[in-house]
């Protein structure tokens, strides 16, 4: 696919600098720029063109704050920094109970700013903006969620500029996991297969999707994916685009399969519904027309391959 590296979170062509990582030049300077998360959302200034703001290291916050190396900007080293400690006032907790959290926290520090979803934000940030932030995010989940050896179960060390983690007790060394899933336009005819999940905002549907099991293919995992979730028999089955998906560790591959039947058998255990949608009927969707169902969501790599099946610019 001649676009594929347009779809959002897509890559800008960052120089991650991977030689600089556990050297004296991958740790943080005075002077030095860093972009900032709490809790998973990423500070975002407010401006006519919203982008990160970008905060000087020697800020006192940062001293008790998890770090990483992201790469060279030009010349300009750019770290990121996790202020998760950092507790804002009552009235701007967040929502842990919802799919997306629309509240944003406001650090006095940073008054013409604010910490938001990365969701909310990662289709109108620039393609850096959006690499950076992608990055980070999916960095500090993962320190987040491994902080203990999965060999012998001591606490692990941070190591290597924030891409490693070591272990003290028997010097296993882990590393940053990314978790393979295959995201399927599944196409008979003029229609494509959409579905949905129970806990997603009303009418909002998408194109199914599924974690690629050890030992398998990606061909083999559309079809597997496919056929548990909708009893949708798949035949052809090509690569189309990746997106790397911070929510959290994910590697979306998006690929199309043509559908050899077309009578759903719905799995309730893994979607709530799923229907075939004409070009028609997605169009209506597009357009946000009364009684139809929302498509995915914009920056969403399902959004980005629906929109070029309709426009014929999958190839």
């Amino acid at each position: 696919m001649k676009l594929a590296e347009t779809v959002t979170f897509g890559g800008s062509g960052l120089n991650r600098a991977g030689a600089l990582r556990g050297q004296a030049e991958g740790r943080p300077e005075i002077g030095d720029q860093a972009i900032v998360f709490w809790r998973g959302k990423v500070l975002v200034e407010k401006s006519e063109t919203p982008r990160l703001l970008r905060v000087d290291v020697g800020h006192p916050e940062f001293s008790h704050g998890r770090w990483a190396f992201l790469g060279l900007d030009g010349a300009d080293k750019v770290f990121a920094f996790d202020i998760s400690h950092w507790t804002p006032e009552e009235d701007q907790h967040p929502d842990p109970t919802v799919f997306y959290d629309p509240t944003e926290q406001i650090h006095p520090d940073f008054p013409n700013a604010s910490f938001c979803e990365l969701r909310g934000q990662m289709a109108i940030l620039s393609p850096r903006d959006a690499e950076l932030s992608a990055s980070a995010k999916a960095l500090f989940h993962w320190h987040n969620s491994h902080k203990f050896c999965s060999r012998c179960g001591a606490a692990s060390e941070i190591t290597m500029s924030g891409w490693q983690r070591n272990c003290p007790s028997c010097s296993a060394s882990h590393f940053p996991r990314t978790d393979p899933v295959v995201i399927m336009l599944i196409t008979q005819g003029p229609n494509v297969l959409l579905g949905r999940s129970p806990h997603w905002p009303e009418r909002m549907y998408s194109l199914l999707a599924g974690f690629i099991e050890p030992g398998e293919t990606l061909e083999a995992a559309v079809r597997r994916e496919v056929f548990e979730e909708s009893g949708i028999k798949v035949g052809a089955v090509s690569y189309l685009a990746s997106q790397p998906w911070a929510f959290p560790n994910s590697l979306m591959f998006g690929c199309h399969g043509e559908a050899l039947s077309t009578d759903i058998i719905l799995d309730p255990a893994e979607l709530e519904d799923a229907l075939w949608i004409s070009k028609t009927d997605l169009v209506d969707a597009f357009n946000d027309k009364d009684g139809a169902i929302k498509p995915a969501r914009f920056g969403s790599i399902a959004q980005f391959l629906l929109k070029h099946w309709l426009a014929d610019t999958l190839s």
